[in-house]
C-alpha cells in the first residue's frame, strides 16, 4: 500500500457543528479555563479552521478540553504535548496545531519538550496556563509557584534555601532563535480577555506562516487550589503574579524586522 491508498478522499464534506459544545465543564467555578476555551473556540470559529485545526491534551486540569472544543484532538503523555504536536504538524503541515497546557506539564515534567519543540522551531502554537499551582492533584508546589507562596507541599510558603526560585519560563525560551512569537496575557478582566484572543489568533496566524513556535501563555487563577474566592484569586493574581509575570508581549519576529 502506498500513501495515495490512505489519503483521505478530496469530496469528503465536513458537517460544521459549534465548536464549544454544551458539556458541563468540570472545572471549577472561578477557574480562568473555561474562559480561555471560550477564546479558542472563537478564534477558531472566526477564522473559519474547524476542519483544520488539531489540538493536543496533555495531563492535568486540562486532560478533558477535549470534551469542550469540537475539534480534532489527540491525548499526550505527561508533559509530552510539544513532542506529539511535532509530529503532527509534521505529518499534516497544512493543519492548525496548538498543544494546550498547565504549568504542572509544561513547565515541569515537559521542559525538555517545550526546551526542545522551541529550539526546533516547529510550526505549532502553544497555550500555557501558568496559575502557579498543581491544580488537579491536590495543590502541590509548581515549577510556577511564588516565593512565600502556601501549597500542600509548602504549608510554610515556598523558601527559595529548600525549594528553589520560581521558573519564568516565557523569557527563557523567547531567548531561543525557533520561537516566532512570545507574549503573556490573562483573562481575569474582559479587556484583558480581548487581548488574550488577539494573542492567540496571531499565534494561529504565525503557526502558518512557517516561522517558528507561537507561546501563548496566560496567567490565571486557581481559586480552590489557592483557598480563595474567584473574586479575592483575580485580586490577589493582579497583586502578586503579575508582579512575577507580567503581562504583554515578549518577542514578535515580525515586528523586529
Amino acid at each position: 500500500m502506498n500513501i495515495e491508498d490512505i489519503k483521505k478522499p478530496e469530496n469528503i464534506v465536513y458537517k460544521k457543528t459549534p465548536i464549544l459544545t454544551d458539556n458541563v465543564m468540570h472545572y471549577c467555578p472561578g477557574c480562568s479555563h473555561g474562559t480561555v476555551h471560550k477564546l479558542v473556540a472563537e478564534v477558531i470559529e472566526e477564522m473559519g479552521i474547524q476542519d483544520k485545526t488539531i489540538a493536543i491534551s496533555p495531563v492535568g486540569c486540562s486532560v478533558f478540553a477535549y470534551n469542550y472544543l469540537n475539534i480534532d484532538w489527540q491525548q499526550a503523555a505527561h508533559g509530552r504535548a510539544p513532542a506529539l504536536a511535532t509530529a503532527t504538524k509534521r505529518l499534516n503541515p497544512d493543519k492548525y496545531v496548538f498543544t494546550y497546557q498547565g504549568d504542572g506539564d509544561l513547565a515541569s515534567i515537559g521542559t525538555a519538550e517545550i526546551i526542545h519543540a522551541c529550539s526546533r522551531g516547529e510550526n505549532i502554537v502553544v497555550i500555557f496556563i501558568n496559575n502557579g499551582i498543581y491544580g488537579m492533584t491536590g495543590g502541590q508546589m509548581a515549577p510556577t509557584t511564588l516565593l512565600g507562596m502556601k501549597t500542600a507541599t509548602t504549608p510554610y510558603g515556598r523558601d527559595a534555601k529548600l525549594n528553589g526560585f520560581p521558573l519564568v519560563l516565557a523569557p527563557m525560551i523567547a531567548q531561543l532563535d525557533g520561537t516566532a512569537f512570545i507574549t503573556r496575557q490573562s483573562v481575569h478582566t474582559a479587556p484583558a480577555a480581548r487581548k488574550a484572543k488577539a494573542a492567540i489568533r496571531k499565534a494561529f496566524e504565525y503557526s502558518q506562516k512557517g516561522i517558528g513556535l507561537s507561546f501563548v501563555e496566560i496567567v490565571a487563577t486557581c481559586n480552590s487550589g489557592w483557598k480563595m474566592s474567584p473574586v479575592a484569586a483575580n485580586k490577589w493574581m493582579v497583586e502578586n503574579m503579575f508582579t512575577k509575570y507580567p503581562l504583554g508581549d515578549i518577542k514578535d519576529v515580525l515586528k523586529q524586522e
